[in-house]
């Protein structure tokens, strides 16, 4: 397991840099297995020296690149895969470790697939505001191509949208995909109205 001051979502896309000696170990050991490995949010504490304290909702991270940088460090891209549910934690010996439980793969519907064109709507109308204030936009792509299958897409957009760690944490546990389409089309709203009130006040 490795605890993250970041969520991933399945489908998400994490860069790691790697320096601490036990996640160095757990990087030598999953490359020798599956490349898999589990993330999950710090909720308080440090990514490094231990001592965090941890959610227990996280996603399976597969290892698709490797390279080394200065200074022993090793930089890894990292893709989401499946969502899972810590069972148990185990001791950190030598890096941490848990028991695990696969959460179910969500389905498409046609509710979903319209829950996903609303939240995936409000993300243009956010990021194109954003990018109009020049409020920290610059980078991300307004326009993304989803994938068919609303499942997909729906953990593309939550990947792909700007949250702060805890929105993002209370999306990857919620069990229903479309509530969590709901969830994250309100979540962007809420900072569209922000967004339209320093617009409209000129502040």
């Amino acid at each position: 397991m490795f605890p993250l001051g970041s969520v991933l979502f399945p489908r998400g896309v994490l860069p790691l840099q790697v320096f601490e000696p036990r996640y160095v170990q757990l990087v030598a050991d999953v490359l020798e297995a599956d490349r898999r490995f589990g993330v999950v949010l710090i909720e308080r504490g440090s990514e490094v020296g231990g001592g965090d304290i941890r959610t227990n909702v996280g996603t399976i991270a597969q290892i698709v690149q490797k390279g080394e940088l200065e200074d022993d460090r090793i930089m890894l891209i990292c893709v989401g895969r499946e969502r899972v549910r810590v069972s148990e934690w185990l001791e950190d010996d030598p890096y941490p470790l848990a028991e695990l439980e696969i959460l179910p793969a969500e389905r498409g519907s046609r509710a979903l697939g319209r829950a996903v064109d609303r939240a995936a709507a409000a993300r243009r109308r956010l990021l194109a505001l954003a990018l109009e204030m020049g409020a920290g936009a610059e980078g991300i792509d307004i326009e993304i191509d989803l994938p068919t299958d609303p499942a997909e897409a729906a953990w593309e957009l939550c990947a792909t949208s700007p949250l702060g760690s805890f929105d993002r944490q209370h999306l990857l546990e919620m069990d229903e995909a479309t509530g969590r389409m709901e969830a994250l089309a309100r979540m962007l709203s809420d900072q569209i109205a922000d967004l339209e009130r320093v617009l409209r006040d000129g502040a």
